[in-house]
């Protein structure tokens, strides 16, 4: 049976269409998919995503342990800092993408997707064998809100000033309609934004809260369908769609998340891929016309197959039919090939990602 967040009934009153996502009952859309991610581009919108996995390491060795776990640098992290990484396996192979966040000098709480988090406590814990730390899974401690959108800034500042404050990937802790509440400017949908993080009981409050101020602000709740449409509109990457344990963060374009200066889990295989070169990439193409190509569908060029679509849709705000494929390294931007939908071939051409850049506060890292 799937479980509920803690807005659940929030959801059912707003009368949102729910779905089994991950395991969870999740809301795919309430009033339009894209009405919704036109108010994550132009206004604010409210997602609940408080499915993701939380994992906290605490210990001594933390900062130590992390750094050999993740494939960026979490120990050149300050206190209220966090750093958006992957986690690999030893052929280098992406067991999860994830946000670690250094909460303090020897703890961290590791925000991971809703369908891994079985799968990445399990590892984590595996993997710290050696070091001393304790892991703990709080995934069902913690309810967690995204505000997203060009007007979420005033929007949060409207209840606690000091949040205009927070630099993009830095976090602080506020009280916010008299809860406590983690509160991070990240975001997986271009624009700028911040993440709620408060207690499981107290998430409710929080998101009427929001509500009740957030008619001037022209705020929205937005679902699954508009959070896939804008993550990839942004060319943020999918867990289970662009990426798993048989790609590697080289292939997924991910490169700038890993740094060989330290020992990690998967060094030494991504190390050998980077000096022979990869044989495949993520890249983005758009289609003719408006149908979508979907996760699986063939790209062909010169009657051959030189790649597989990972994710496709039609954005709203690029009035654009977009994807994301996995290609022959060879192809570079500016090729034109053909898409497999189903029988019938579309004209596409590669361009260069992120296909739309939103407002989101990238220049105070």
């Amino acid at each position: 049976m799937a479980k509920k967040t803690p807005l659940h009934d929030e959801h059912v009153a707003l009368g949102a269409k729910l779905v089994d996502f991950a395991g969870w009952m999740m809301p795919l859309q309430y009033e339009s998919i894209v009405s919704e991610v036109e108010a994550v581009r132009k206004n604010v919108a409210a997602f609940d995503v408080s499915h993701m996995g939380e994992i906290r390491v605490s210990g001594s060795d933390t900062a130590v342990f992390l750094d050999w776990l993740l494939t960026n640098s979490f120990s050149a992290l300050s206190v209220g800092q966090a750093v958006y990484s992957v986690m690999c396996n030893e052929k280098g192979g992406i067991i999860d993408d994830l946000i670690a966040y250094r909460i303090a000098d020897n703890e961290a709480l590791l925000v991971v997707n809703a369908a891994n988090t079985q799968k990445d406590f399990d590892w984590i814990t595996l993997q710290s064998k050696k070091f001393s730390v304790q892991v703990d899974d709080l995934s069902d401690e913690y309810g967690l809100i995204a505000v997203q959108g060009p007007k979420s800034e005033s929007l949060l500042s409207s209840v606690v000033q000091e949040v205009s404050s927070l630099k993009y990937y830095h976090f602080a802790e506020f009280t916010i309609f008299g809860k406590k509440c983690m509160v991070s400017r990240t975001g997986y949908t271009g624009e700028d934004g911040f993440e709620i993080c408060c207690s499981w009981g107290d998430t409710p409050h929080v998101w009427r809260g929001l509500f009740e101020i957030g008619e001037s602000f022209r705020l929205k709740p937005a679902g699954l369908g508009a959070r896939d449409v804008c993550r990839l509109e942004a060319s943020y990457l999918l867990y289970g769609n662009d990426m798993d344990e048989t790609v590697t963060p080289l292939e997924a374009g991910l490169g700038w998340v890993v740094k060989f200066e330290k020992d990690f889990v998967g060094k030494d295989a991504l190390l050998s891929q980077k000096e022979r070169g990869i044989s495949r990439r993520i890249r983005g193409l758009k289609l003719e016309g408006k149908r979508i190509a979907r996760h699986g569908m063939a790209v062909l060029k010169d009657g051959k197959q030189v790649g597989t679509i990972s994710s496709g849709t039609f954005s709203p705000t690029l009035q654009s039919s977009i994807a994301l494929a996995m290609l022959d390294a060879s192809l570079k931007v500016g090729d034109r090939v053909l898409v497999d939908l189903k029988g019938t071939t579309v004209e596409a051409q590669i361009v260069k990602l992120p296909f739309y850049r939103g407002s989101v506060k990238t220049t105070s890292v």
